[in-house]
């Protein structure tokens, strides 16, 4: 009897993941199945690792297959282009052992019931060893669509959007400073071998270059930290209301922006909204775990204020709108997949209808943040001059360089600056009449 190949169910498994992606679903919905089949962690980070980097190299790995192949790989050999990806990605960015790269994949052709591709998949990967893949450029992996955009946008920043958005992010934490400050963590930090950096700003913040398993961070369980990327922890300080403020987090799930919200201040009188009550149950989660005081959860529509809003006004709204996602797509490359140009007409007027009942929800004189994490203008900057254009008791107050580029009444950080996701944030007063 044949011994098993050590890690062919993680690349066998690693290959439905991503057929299923290309397919049409949720990279995260997919690793969320996955993921609990695997018992060893270090098997699942590795999963984690190569579905990731595979859908971030795509084009690359189907140019070096149309180059290497005699003839091309047809709709009923999808799995086996999802293996094969996942093979590239091993070699190239990953640099696992190839040896071990190469034995565990061809075993997973045989797990996959493709045992007479076996010998087709050995040839490629080491085709791919001794040529390398095609080095490609990280602009294919868009959509001609939103690539036009982009370069419409951000003409002389498209290439640092393509480059960044095509790398992997790093991790950042914000620290609960209801249980401890950010530099006796980073101590603990370093008392478990993991090396952070402290920057400037947010307050909060500290940048592990090498992201660990959230097992491995210390007083992780017991609320001492958060995974929270720079450009989301901005948000309270682009916010920052006053003390003790009757809050509205229009979209809250997860939970993150509130969440810092509250361990700012936990006297705010917050209010979680979500359209989606699954999606709410992780808020309460999160401040469960964080060990914050709780608020008023609803399971609602926030553009339909009457089946939910008391009446009384609030003093800050936070608007952290759908959106296409085109800033995090380093965190989620799927959505290179999935976006079409039919859902960004639809996310358009979705943000337009919560702009306008959210602002019926505020105080005169309060404070309304719209967030999104979209690089597009038509989001964003364009998006908050038509708010204003038909919205008189509105007026939008400047937010400093930190917030990133000057994007018309708002500011936009694209992503990789200050190595963050993009993101952008416009800071909207409702005047006292």
């Amino acid at each position: 009897m044949a011994t098993p190949v050590a890690g062919a169910e993680v690349r066998a498994t690693a290959a439905r993941v991503l057929d299923a992606v290309i397919r049409g679903r949720s990279l995260r919905t997919e690793l969320a199945t996955a993921l609990p089949t695997l018992r060893d962690p270090r098997d699942r980070a590795l999963l984690e690792a190569i579905c990731f980097a595979a859908l971030r190299q795509r084009t690359r790995a189907d140019v070096a297959l149309a180059a290497w192949t005699t003839r091309p790989l047809g709709a009923r050999d999808s799995l086996l282009r999802a293996l094969l990806h996942a093979g590239f990605a091993q070699l190239d960015p990953l640099g696992l052992p190839p040896h071990a790269a190469v034995a565990a994949t061809v075993e997973a052709a045989r797990t996959l019931g493709r045992t007479h591709q076996a010998g087709m998949v050995n040839a490629l990967l080491r085709r791919a060893i001794r040529d390398g893949l095609p080095t490609g450029d990280p602009a294919d992996a868009w959509p001609a669509w939103l690539r036009e955009r982009v370069h419409g946008d951000w003409p002389d920043e498209a290439e640092h959007i393509f480059v960044a958005s095509a790398t992997a992010a790093p991790a950042w934490l914000r620290v609960n400073t209801r249980q401890g400050d950010r530099e006796a963590y980073r101590a603990c930090l370093a008392a478990h071998d993991v090396e952070a950096g402290l920057p400037a700003w947010p307050a909060d913040a500290l940048l592990l270059r090498t992201p660990v398993p959230v097992a491995q961070l210390p007083g992780f369980d017991d609320g001492a930290v958060s995974i929270q990327d720079l450009s989301a922890q901005a948000v309270a300080d682009a916010l920052a209301p006053p003390a003790g403020a009757r809050v509205l987090d229009a979209c809250a799930a997860p939970g993150g922006k509130a969440a810092h919200l509250l361990e700012r201040d936990p006297a705010l009188r917050l209010t979680a909204l979500d359209v989606d009550p699954r999606r709410l149950q992780r808020v309460a989660d999160t401040l469960k775990r964080l060990r914050l005081p709780a608020v008023a959860l609803r399971a609602a529509d926030a553009r339909l204020p009457a089946d939910w809003w008391d009446g009384t006004p609030f003093d800050a709204v936070l608007l952290d709108a759908p959106c296409s996602a085109t800033g995090v797509v380093r965190r989620q490359p799927d959505i290179l997949l999935h976006r079409r140009p039919q859902d960004l007409e639809a996310l358009l007027a979705l943000q337009a209808e919560l702009l306008d009942a959210c602002w019926q929800l505020l105080a005169p004189g309060g404070v309304l943040l719209y967030a999104t994490c979209s690089i597009l203008a038509a989001e964003n900057a364009q998006q908050v001059d038509a708010f204003l254009a038909r919205t008189p008791d509105a007026r939008a107050e400047p937010l400093d360089e930190r917030f990133g580029w000057v994007a018309g009444a708002g500011r936009q950080r694209l992503p990789g600056d200050a190595d963050a996701d993009g993101f952008f944030y416009a800071r909207l007063r409702r005047m006292v009449a």
